[in-house]
């Protein structure tokens, strides 16, 4: 996720796009900047790139799980079949 710092850097950026003649307005400008990216940001709903991990490791537990389940139904439902029943 993005932090102050990367805030701060896309802010820089914007306001090395404003003229040279409005250098007075430069510093409320990243001000500006500044608190409308972080605004935009958390109405985004992102997650943590911890929480992104966590998730992922669930997930790769889950599929697991249900892959060795899947097997074992396989083998029960040939079990069935072999008896005739």
């Amino acid at each position: 996720m993005m932090g102050g710092q990367d805030i701060d850097q896309i802010a820089l950026r914007l306001v090395s796009l404003v003229p040279p003649g409005m250098v007075d307005a430069h510093k409320d400008l990243r001000a500006n900047f500044r608190d409308i990216l972080a605004q935009g940001l958390r109405h985004l709903e992102l997650v943590t790139r911890e929480e992104f991990d966590v998730q992922t490791q669930v997930l790769a537990r889950t599929r697991a799980r249900v892959e060795a389940l899947e097997k074992r139904v396989a083998e029960l439902e040939a079990a069935v079949s072999s008896r005739g029943v």
